[in-house]
């Protein structure tokens, strides 16, 4: 990571864009990063653009149990579209099965351009990193599981709520989960059941409603 003032590549690269500057102080605890795309709308190679601050603290390693990483946000908006709230990923260090895994826990909203409403976001899941830990630096071999439960209020005002019935599987060579399950219930509408595949790596799932599953791409 960058020192103080210097603008940071690793940070280019993740946001995929050359306008952002990344600051860390490491004089004080918890430490603190600053990630500023500044006050101007900033395009980034993802074709996105952003403006404002993502404000993370930490006090130790993020690979280290008891570590806790929060994030925050000052004027921050993506097209326009202003993030508020509070994420806090919290290090458990290992389960029975000797795997390293987080909680995490997000209590948000995204207030939408253009008078266009407000959606909230409040959830709490568990991230557990199941294959992969012994190659450190081959980060693509890497495996997660996900499970947890999320709710909120749409930007119609309409509450809705999720609950992963069974673990999402998220491989870092792939762009989308490769299996799991998601119970989504919302206001007025009939239970759905997302079902993301038997492992394979495609934008494939399927949406079951009233007893009718249809065929949905993630792409």
């Amino acid at each position: 990571m960058a020192n103080s003032g210097t603008k940071s590549t690793l940070t280019d690269t993740v946001y995929m864009g050359t306008c952002v500057l990344a600051t860390l102080d490491l004089s004080v605890m918890p430490y603190k990063l600053v990630i500023d795309f500044g006050t101007a709308n900033c395009k980034c190679d993802d074709g996105k653009y952003r403006r404002g601050k993502i404000i993370v603290q930490f006090n130790g390693n993020y690979y280290a149990a008891g570590t806790v990483v929060t994030y925050t946000f000052e004027n921050y908006f993506i097209d326009d579209n202003q993030v508020t709230g509070i994420k806090t990923v919290t290090n458990e260090g290992r389960k029975a099965s000797n795997h390293l895994w987080w909680q995490v826990q997000v209590n948000g909203a995204i207030v939408k351009a253009n008078n266009g409403g407000t959606i909230t976001w409040n959830s709490t899941r568990q991230v557990e990193w199941s294959e992969g830990e012994s190659t450190p630096f081959v980060w693509w071999d890497d495996v997660y599981l996900i499970t947890g439960t999320a709710n909120g209020v749409g930007a119609n005002s309409k509450t809705y709520s999720g609950t992963i019935t069974k673990a999402l599987r998220k491989k870092l060579n792939c762009e989308w989960f490769e299996s799991g399950t998601i119970n989504y219930q919302v206001q007025d509408i009939p239970l759905i059941v997302v079902d993301y595949g038997d492992g394979t790596c495609d934008d494939i799932a399927t949406a079951t409603m009233n007893g009718q599953t249809y065929i949905i791409h993630m792409n």
